[in-house]
């Protein structure tokens, strides 16, 4: 269970051009969920993603993980809290450029000190989940977009966490190439279990996940859920 409530994200704290982000949202989001948060430039999901991707804190009001009160954290435990529970994806993908596609999934299990043969074992296997094992020789140079973005989710899902949070994860793709990507979410979370959040500002993709989070001026204005065609 991912929760917030009151949360409120200000800067420039205290001077003449002080701004407010966010303005005192409450949401909840159940473990399994597909979830898009959806709305235009500056209605504040970047923001929003930033703190339940334990990247930034509110300013004020709290967000809880699975119980555990992840704003009050120290940066240390943050980091961690990133580490064993949330996986990423971007826009740009953030592939390394020297290295193949086997090697960008692995790298993360290199930090953790796991041995090179179960590293590439990990790396294989969620290739073949992204359906892209046939290319895992590959530099990245030398794959599509829509290749490139799935390493990128294989290489989110390497530490097996338990929410994967993708930040306009089609913006650089054409639409038959965002759609399938967007399949692989929805695989992933129906046969992975994991919790999908989409960040987008594409309403027509926001439609094939299972709730939509409606963010205008930095608060929430709908919350529709597509399974029961019902808006809170």
């Amino acid at each position: 269970m991912l929760e917030l409530n009151n949360v409120v994200k200000k800067y420039f704290i205290g001077e003449p051009n002080e701004l407010t982000v966010l303005k005192g949202l409450n949401l909840s989001i159940c473990e399994g969920e597909f979830v898009s948060i959806v709305g235009q430039s500056g209605s504040g999901k970047s923001t929003l993603m930033n703190i339940m991707g334990a990247l930034d804190r509110p300013t004020e009001g709290a967000y809880t993980l699975d119980g555990v009160a992840v704003s009050a954290m120290p940066d240390n435990q943050l980091s961690e809290i990133r580490n064993r529970k949330i996986g990423f994806v971007f826009q740009t993908f953030n592939l390394i450029p020297r290295a193949t596609a086997l090697s960008n999934v692995a790298l993360p299990l290199f930090y953790m000190g796991i041995p090179r043969k179960k590293r590439e074992e990990r790396a294989r296997e969620l290739l073949a989940l992204v359906e892209m094992e046939e290319r895992m020789d590959h530099m990245p140079n030398e794959l599509s977009g829509g290749q490139k973005q799935r390493v990128a989710i294989a290489r989110a899902l390497t530490n097996d966490p338990s929410i994967i949070l993708a930040d306009e994860p089609t913006g650089a793709l054409d639409t038959k190439t965002g759609n399938l990507v967007m399949d692989i979410f929805t695989k992933i979370n129906r046969e992975q279990k994991k919790t999908v959040l989409l960040i987008t500002h594409n309403e027509n993709l926001a439609r094939q996940t299972d709730r939509i989070v409606t963010l205008r001026d930095g608060e929430i204005i709908s919350d529709y859920d597509n399974r029961m065609g019902v808006a809170s």
